[in-house]
């Protein structure tokens, strides 16, 4: 019997390598349920642990042992020179040392082996060595061009060369042949790669010129390169031009059929004041009883992108609208983003709207979803609308002020019910890069939030939920914005970590809710240590992404959620719209076959759509680092007040208020020598005590601005003391115990320092809960 249950769990294990799995799953997959097959099941997974066959990884999941096996993953580089593989998504990624990478360059499908297990008890991932390249990623990229002498080209076969741009290409020469096209010195090209680089010529590549996308010193030549660079179209081919130029301009009789009239509706939009694609209109009333009324209708652009068409297509690659500095790339030809769809005040425009019927609690009680035809009756801007709400005299008619009043009203009802419910509330600033004419950096400001730009996403958040439940509920193919529940591993360091200033919260590391989450977030309000928590429960959170499982969004505590009010800049959005026409034209009645074909559909949708959303998240912070590190460029020598905001083994990040981040090497911090304390994210100095954490105010020095790499550094000021001194530590908890000197060390060899006894009861703790969950 026993060899028996041995050869199928082996078996099993290597038929969904490299998968791991809990105890539970694997005795609910052979039936293993009850106390004495539980108890056989254990017991058989243990023994073939001891043996090497089987390993448990640090979340307490089963699988075989990686170095029995050849793996394949996706490779991701890291500009340092070393990278990471992906194997099973949602597992811990595998790491590759500088010099085990064998040329692979990020995205590439590679093999490895492993070299060094996982080892669950120091929370470190198993280190790899990559033995082959299935599939390059990489077929092109953008760089610089310089021209060779007709010697050396004679010589050497090669034309010229490029420097390439990409980060994680640091240093990578790429040679070029002759048989593409001959730019002038400076020109930035895209370069269509013949031959990649290999174990005895690491730092080469080979290729032609395809394309010459102009000089170097060009203005916003820097954007495009990054935009080039991240393959991000920037050019809409000419065959979606041509379709985009035949879309009306103006709204007929027969574009009004089938539609609710709702022109005669006071409707407003409210948007930044540089905004040009005005997507989502308001309407809003408030009846005798205290209820409300509130109607968003969005530009339903899905009237004119119909499917399968050179925009859709189109639409489809680009995935999302791309905000930069000075420009956005959008998901849509300026003639519709910017015409048509736009919801200009004065103008008829067709659109789709939620109406929800609300409740003093915040309760949508109820609602219907349905096409429309507006006319917005005034563009308002948020800060116009702020100065309202900060009673200040504006001018807006009475009519509209007073709806904006109870749009206020009906704002904090919301938004009381989401935090009731326990949704997250991460406060972040964001910056906005003011640049000149020849796009050179001026100013950097923080957007501030008023109560505008709450309303507005309040009021948005709303008809999202609402078209997510609503097709939920109707079972029905759809796509859906999620956020799971954070991984395991993570969430458990983090409840750990947050012991050390007190804060106790209470469930287990997978079934935590995000109402305790925000809870904690509340409790270390106004504290010095805020930011601390604030990012370490950040970190803990997985990404979101659109899908067609409506697995609910964790971070917005809420059971379904949708993209429905921005489909002029994100193409699930358009989608949505176009499957809201589908089943409601079909009376919510599509036949097996087709629900089949919808959900095929959606699923691609969804990863595409995943996926550029990324890759423009990307784009905007590589420009922002670019910009920042221009205006800081002519500021060497100036002193600036900042707060820690990442603490690393090999120095601190400090940001200042305009959001300028930059690193203090260890190396450049010499009044002591710095101990990284991972567990508590905090240097702390041997002889004289002194600790960094984030959150915590400093004094620095700029010294070098590399903008090519996109980097800033700073040392501590030589005044930096008095500041040190008004960091205050957490009163609730334990303090970041301080290290030992040597001579401490020896001189009281039979005590245990402060910090060791934290680390102590941090491990005690975790090795009895892997226990536990192990048994």
């Amino acid at each position: 019997m026993r060899e028996s249950l041995r050869t199928v769990l082996v078996s099993f294990f290597e038929e969904y390598a490299p998968e791991s799995f809990y105890v539970k799953e694997i005795s609910e997959h052979f039936g293993m349920n009850q106390s004495q097959d539980f108890k056989i099941l254990v017991k058989e997974l243990a023994a073939l642990e001891e043996e090497g066959i089987l390993e448990l990884n640090r979340n307490g999941k089963f699988g075989l042992n990686p170095l029995n096996q050849t793996l394949k993953g996706t490779y991701r580089a890291n500009d340092k020179g070393f990278g990471f593989v992906t194997v099973v998504e949602g597992e811990p990624d595998i790491f590759i040392p500088r010099g085990d990478t064998m040329s692979a360059m990020d995205g590439d499908e590679v093999e490895l082996v492993i070299t060094e297990p996982a080892d669950s008890y120091r929370q470190r991932s198993a280190t790899g060595k990559i033995v082959q390249i299935i599939q390059r990623n990489t077929t092109q990229v953008v760089g610089i061009y310089t021209r060779f002498s007709s010697e050396t080209a004679e010589d050497t076969g090669y034309c010229g060369e490029v420097v390439v741009k990409d980060k994680k290409l640091a240093g990578t020469r790429c040679l070029i042949r002759p048989n593409g096209l001959h730019p002038v010195d400076g020109t930035v090209v895209i370069v269509e790669l013949t031959k990649y680089t290999n174990e005895k010529n690491r730092s080469s590549l080979e290729g032609i010129v395809v394309k010459e996308i102009g000089y170097k010193d060009a203005v916003g030549m820097d954007i495009l390169m990054v935009l080039q660079q991240l393959h991000i179209p920037t050019e809409f081919p000419q065959e979606v031009i041509d379709q985009a130029n035949l879309v009306p301009e103006v709204i007929t009789d027969e574009d009004r059929q089938g539609r609710k009239d709702l022109r005669g509706q006071l409707t407003v939009t409210i948007d930044g004041a540089d905004a040009k694609d005005l997507d989502d209109a308001v309407a809003l009333t408030k009846r005798e009883d205290g209820t409300f009324e509130l109607t968003v209708s969005i530009a339903d652009v899905s009237y004119y992108v119909t499917e399968n068409s050179a925009i859709d297509r189109e639409a489809f690659e680009r995935g999302t609208s791309v905000y930069l500095t000075d420009r956005v790339v959008p998901m849509l030809p300026q003639r519709l983003s910017n015409g048509i769809c736009s919801l200009h005040p004065h103008e008829e425009r067709l659109t789709m709207s939620c109406r929800m019927e609300i409740d003093r609690s915040g309760t949508i009680y109820q609602y219907e979803i349905f096409p429309s035809v507006i006319r917005s009756d005034m563009r308002l801007t948020y800060s116009l609308v702020n100065e309202l709400y900060e009673k200040k005299e504006v001018e807006i008619q009475d009519e509209i002020q007073q709806m904006l009043l109870d749009m206020k009203e009906l704002h904090h009802i919301l938004e009381r019910r989401r935090k009731e419910r326990g949704a997250i509330d991460f406060e972040t600033h964001e910056a906005k890069i003011i640049v000149d004419e020849q796009g050179a950096p001026i100013d950097i400001q923080i957007r501030e939030r008023g109560v505008a730009e709450r309303l507005i996403e309040s009021f948005m958040l709303a008809a999202n939920e609402t078209v997510a439940m609503h097709y939920q509920r109707k079972n029905v193919p759809f796509i859906y914005r999620v956020h799971e529940q954070p991984q395991q591993e993570k969430m458990q360091r983090f409840l750990e970590f947050v012991t050390a200033f007190g804060i106790n919260i209470k469930g287990t590391s997978d079934t935590i809710s995000p109402k305790k989450l925000q809870k904690a977030l509340d409790e270390v309000k106004g504290e010095t240590y805020e930011a601390v928590v604030s990012t370490m429960m950040l970190r803990s959170m997985k990404q979101a992404k659109y899908d067609i499982i409506p697995s609910g969004h964790y971070g917005l505590a809420a059971e379904d959620y949708t993209h429905f009010t921005s489909p002029i800049r994100r193409y699930p959005d358009l989608i949505v719209h176009r499957m809201i026409r589908q089943y409601e034209g079909s009376g919510s009645f599509l036949s097996k076959q087709q629900e089949e074909l919808n959900a095929s559909k959606l699923e691609r949708i969804a990863d595409q759509s995943s996926k550029m959303e990324r890759l423009a998240v990307q784009a905007e912070r590589e420009v922002d680092a670019m910009k920042k590190a221009e205006f800081m460029a002519d500021k060497i020598g100036q002193e600036f007040e900042g707060i820690v905001s990442s603490v690393t083994k090999f120095g601190m990040f400090v940001e200042l208020p305009n959001t300028v981040e930059g690193l203090v090497h260890i190396t450049h911090m010499n009044q002591d020598y710095f101990n990284f304390i991972e567990s508590h994210l905090v240097l702390i100095g041997e002889r004289t005590g002194v600790t960094y954490r984030i959150g915590d105010c400093v004094k620095v020095k700029l010294i070098k601005v590399d903008v090519e790499a996109h980097e800033i550094d700073f040392i501590l000021a030589a005044d930096n003391a008095d500041l040190i001194t008004q960091n205050k530590r957490p009163t609730k908890g334990k303090e970041v115990p301080k290290k030992a000197t040597k001579k401490e060390s020896r001189s009281k060899k039979s005590k245990k320092s402060s910090k060791n006894k934290g680390r102590q009861h941090f491990k005690a703790q975790a090795k009895q809960k892997r226990r536990k969950k192990h048994s």
